[in-house]
């Protein structure tokens, strides 16, 4: 065991307990993929990140994502927590105000972005592995673990960028905030839910995220989901070039994800806030 530098952050939210938190590991080498897990069990977050030196030449850094049931190729508030870290830690990346990040489905820009005299990380959204709508029988167990009839579901679609998140699109924003999901039934399924505010609210969408089977039964604020329901609604004609999707509000958190479309590419940013720094014997 040796002493490594760490942190827990608060990532979609500039007011601490409101976000998603993170661990990072930010002195990663050397560790086993045996450790890593045990430590992300140990944590008990929804992920736990290692900060590794990169093996593409293009990279800044590598990250390795893990849950409490196991490793993620993709993970999108683990994408800005990481680099956040990264660079409070006296990262330099190779391109001014480009950071590029080595993890499991390739290379993944961040950038940083200025809004109103702040700055906030924004990665940019993967391409879709798989899209369209999903298989009759994956629907179906959709609407029961949703405890939903068909008529209460709109759309169900794949928007799988890695973690194999498929989303289901309900009337209202309120309909998913009222959903008191089945998990027993929702066995095997990544499953994301979407629905639109009222014109005018601060907030165009609530989001919610449930993956029961990597030991999140709901998870607060999910950078990868909303990269996918971003892909989706924008090229579907269902959300505006810029918004903000809420999330957490289920778990008493206030989460919010800044989706803006800049030409062909669509980044998702969000604040990110520092809670914990210190040390870590692994």
């Amino acid at each position: 065991m040796q002493t490594r530098r760490f942190a827990q952050v608060d990532v979609f939210t500039a007011m601490a307990l409101r976000g998603n938190p993170l661990a990072v590991v930010i002195d990663g080498e050397g560790l086993s993929d045996a450790a890593m897990a045990a430590f992300a069990r140990w944590t008990n977050l929804s992920e736990t990140t290692f900060i590794l030196p990169p093996t593409d030449a293009a990279a800044d850094y590598r990250v390795r994502i893990f849950t409490p049931a196991g490793e993620l190729p993709f993970a999108g508030h683990p994408t800005l927590g990481t680099a956040h870290c990264w660079l409070a830690n006296g990262g330099v990346p190779k391109t001014k105000g480009m950071l590029v990040q080595e993890c499991g489905i390739g290379l993944v820009r961040v950038k940083r972005q200025a809004d109103r005299n702040k700055e906030r990380l924004a990665f940019a959204a993967p391409a879709l592995r798989r899209s369209g709508p999903v298989e009759p029988e994956l629907h179906a167990q959709v609407l029961r673990s949703l405890r939903l009839s068909a008529e209460e579901v709109l759309d169900v679609q794949w928007v799988d960028n890695g973690p194999a998140w498929m989303a289901a699109r309900l009337k209202s924003a309120a309909a998913v905030l009222d959903l008191k999901p089945d998990f027993v039934a929702m066995q095997g399924l990544k499953l994301g839910v979407v629905g639109a505010y009222p014109s005018g609210s601060p907030q165009q969408f609530e989001v919610r995220a449930f993956v029961p089977d990597l030991g999140v039964p709901e998870d607060a604020v999910t950078g990868s989901l909303n990269a996918g329901l971003a892909l989706w609604l924008q090229e579907a004609g269902l959300a505006p070039a810029k918004y903000i999707a809420a999330q957490g509000a289920a778990l008493s958190r206030a989460g919010r994800v800044h989706v803006q479309r800049e030409g062909d590419e669509v980044w998702i940013g969000g604040d990110v806030t520092p809670m914990i720094e210190g040390v870590v014997r692994l």
